[in-house]
């Protein structure tokens, strides 16, 4: 559960942003999401390979 104390006189749109801030830096969200659908082991190495071969070829580009 997550806390933000409120200081005196402070803004609540600001203690919002915090909190805002603050749960996105959890991943609660994002782990939520991954684990609506399975996803087989060999689609996800495919995924990430496929990313990484991506990710490679920009850096190649990058050097030319």
């Amino acid at each position: 559960m997550l806390i933000i104390p409120i200081k005196e006189g402070e803004n609540i749109d600001r203690a919002l942003k915090r909190f805002k801030r603050k749960f996105d830096k959890t991943g609660t969200m994002r782990q939520l999401r991954k684990r609506q659908a399975f996803i087989k082991p060999s689609v996800a190495r495919r995924a990430q390979m496929q990313k990484a071969q991506y990710i490679q070829g920009l850096r190649d580009n990058e050097e030319i």
